[in-house]
């Protein structure tokens, strides 16, 4: 039978032929295309010619092109529409991928000509772009154990296909806790307290999983705002310790060994590279580059925010104990702080999201995201139906300029669903590049994002909260960086920088969904159209900053928590990690009722993958960056200057890696950034948590 992932793709745009795709498609089309791969590497490392840029960094820029476009339809099944036969060839494939991987990166004919053009390179009167694409290549090469001895070298390559087969079955057993687990809502009892927006919610969850009533998923978007408003304690409780506990049930999907496994092998790796640690390792490829700056920057704002969520607390117990005297002088649980902090915010703003919700209709929220690209990019966007697309929930978008040239495909993939993992994130089937053969003037970028909404029920919309409009800004704003990346290299293309880099152009993107004239042209009441007051805008601008102490606690708490395991210098790890963790934060004073945004256990970021390991700090380190970098458009007075706004394209959103990332925002900003404007952001400069 015909392979259609080795075949030809003539869809509109390239794109693949998603209904024909089936999971037994892709082990042989995977091997052939790590085959076509290992040949064309082969045939450069024996190139007769001497080494020159075109004939070995550019060309090695141009190899693979057939294993990544399936590479990327096969980790698009993956997260966004899995399967139990999917996931099976998930399992077999990961050594194998890793392995390659390994192989190409240690080719012993190709390196020593890459090395012997990066000894020479400043005699070789490269432009810029391509002096950076020769040492952002050496450098992978080097990190994939180019140098290594033999049999060091070997034992690399064994290191990563073992750590890709326990990430891949890290991140298999929390999708099964995620999926397989449910709270029916069976009567109005368990009901009491959920606005109408949540009941919906609940009821569409029930029937997509194919159950009578209602019931409560572990999807963030019914779990957040079920703690926020059930009136039910010990349901609350209930959701929590299952939202909490994931990847920690005793069996065939406990994480917890999965974890020390992968924390084994992540140090002898570091040690195999000659670093003391893996935060070492890490971090020796970043804007931060030392555990030292990562610890000062953690620490200056855990110092803040600890205070902060202290005196938090006390306006929580001090409520709570009003309401109920019978709970005087007990510490607010965690799975309370999010209901009596929604009391607060009531009583102290009179704000909550049953209020604001009907204003943030999934539609035009996506609209706004679009029409801010508009005005600060010249950006256009023309829906287009009849692509094909890998599930029904996803939509096509053809992206164009203001001068009508086509830029690029976005498909965005916005519910919960199951097969689907949990969170949000920004991929490509594609890669923006001009480094190509033939007549081909450029290749253009297809990039994803994938959201996990809570889906209205049929006949109604979908309302967002401003937390999840902003998740969605968030996620666009790295879109953005895939469609509007303008370099000649597929190596330095959109989001394939540094990692504590590559948040800024997400993170900035957010400010524009609270700027008031945004709300006022797109948050409109999805039954009568009003547009949003601007007494409720005022209000949400006042309580901007509440609960702050909280969020940046468990934000703060989780990156100490990586940053501190992937720094142990020990060979064996912690004999019981969820031991480890708590033991950590009552050392490090966490605030009791708090907890983190995620536990060891199913920390994907850190577990799921190695991308984030040691860097899950870069959230707060590219902060420093948007915050500061946002400020440009306050100074100039509009959230939409043009003079800035073109600053903002040309060196943060369309340079990719073809320009280091300190000179590239310096470039952007006109200095350095400043931590102020994050502290401010955050109301970590005040003492009134209010």
């Amino acid at each position: 039978m015909a392979n259609p992932l080795l075949a030809d793709w003539d869809a509109p745009h390239g794109l693949p032929p998603f209904g024909q795709i089936l999971p037994e498609h892709f082990e042989p089309a995977v091997e052939a295309a790590m085959q076509e791969h290992r040949s064309e590497i082969a045939a450069l490392g024996a190139l007769a010619e001497a080494a020159d840029f075109d004939n070995t960094v550019a060309a090695f820029d141009r190899a693979g092109r057939r294993l990544a476009r399936i590479a990327a339809v096969f980790q698009t099944f993956g997260a966004s529409a899995t399967s139990a036969p999917l996931q099976a060839v998930q399992r077999r494939l990961a050594a194998p991928l890793a392995a390659h991987h390994s192989a190409i990166h240690t080719d012993a004919a190709f390196f020593a000509r890459l090395d012997a053009l990066h000894g020479c390179r400043a005699e070789l009167a490269l432009d810029a772009e391509s002096l950076r694409l020769l040492e952002r290549l050496h450098l992978d090469f080097v990190r994939n154990g180019a140098r290594l001895p033999e049999p060091e070298r070997s034992r690399h390559g064994q290191l990563m296909q073992a750590l890709a087969e326990l990430t891949t079955r890290f991140a298999q057993n929390v999708l099964h806790d995620e999926s397989s687990w449910q709270l029916p809502l069976a009567d109005a009892a368990a009901m009491a307290g959920l606005p109408a927006f949540v009941r919906a919610a609940a009821r569409q969850a029930a029937l997509e999983r194919g159950v009578p009533g209602a019931v409560v998923t572990l999807a963030r978007s019914l779990v957040v705002p079920f703690l926020t408003f059930s009136e039910r304690a010990d349901l609350r409780e209930q959701v929590w310790r299952a939202w909490v506990g994931r990847g920690e049930s005793a069996g065939a999907h406990d994480n917890r060994g999965v974890v020390r496994d992968i924390l084994r092998l992540r140090q002898e790796l570091a040690s195999l590279m000659g670093h003391a640690c893996y935060a070492d390792f890490a971090l020796a490829d970043t804007m931060a580059g030392t555990r030292e700056r990562v610890d000062e920057l953690l620490q200056a704002v855990w110092s803040r925010a600890v205070p902060r969520a202290l005196a938090e607390r006390a306006q929580l117990e001090a409520l709570r104990d009003s309401a109920e005297p019978g709970r005087a002088g007990e510490p607010i649980a965690d799975s309370d702080w999010r209901y009596w902090a929604e009391r607060v915010r009531r009583e102290r703003y009179a704000i909550d999201d049953a209020e604001i919700k009907p204003y943030f209709e999934l539609g035009r929220i996506v609209d706004a995201a679009f029409a801010c690209a508009t005005r600060l990019f010249g950006l256009r966007f023309q829906r287009r139906d009849e692509l094909p697309v890998y599930h029904p929930d996803v939509v096509a978008y053809e992206v164009s300029s203001a001068a009508g040239a086509p830029v690029g495909l976005f498909l965005q993939d916005n519910f919960a669903r199951g097969g689907k993992r949990s969170g949000a994130w920004m991929s490509a089937l594609r890669w923006q590049t001009r480094n190509v053969v033939g007549s081909v003037a450029a290749q253009l970028p297809v990039i994803l994002n994938n959201n996990n909404f809570a889906r209205g029920e049929a006949g109604s919309p979908t309302l967002l909260s401003l937390d999840d409009a902003r998740t969605l800004f968030h996620e666009f704003g790295h879109g953005l960086h895939g469609l509007l990346s303008n370099v000649r290299y597929q190596r330095l293309s959109g989001t394939q920088v540094l990692r504590d880099f590559v948040e800024l152009p997400s993170q900035i993107f957010e400010h524009w969904i609270t700027e008031p004239e945004v709300m006022k042209q797109h948050a409109r009441h999805w039954q009568s159209g009003e547009p949003i007051p601007d007494e409720l805008i005022e209000r949400l601008q006042r309580a901007r900053r509440f609960n702050q102490g909280y969020e940046t606690v468990r934000y703060t708490a989780s990156a100490m928590l990586d940053m501190a395991l992937h720094a142990r210098t020990q060979v064996e790890p912690p004999a019981d990690v969820c031991a480890w963790e708590a033991a950590f934060l009552a050392d490090a004073g966490a605030p009791a009722g708090c907890g983190v945004n995620h536990r060891l256990v199913h920390f994907q970021h850190l577990f799921a993958g190695s991308s984030y390991a040691a860097g899950y700090y870069v959230y707060l380190w590219a902060e420093v960056l948007d915050a500061d970098g946002y400020d440009a458009f306050t100074e100039a007075g509009s959230p939409f200057d043009p003079a800035v706004a073109a600053r903002l394209l040309r060196y943060i959103y369309a340079a990719g890696n073809s320009v280091e990332p300190n000179a590239a925002y310096a470039a952007f900003r006109g200095r350095p950034p400043r931590l102020e404007p994050l502290l401010d952001k955050r109301g970590l400069l005040q003492a009134d948590p209010a």
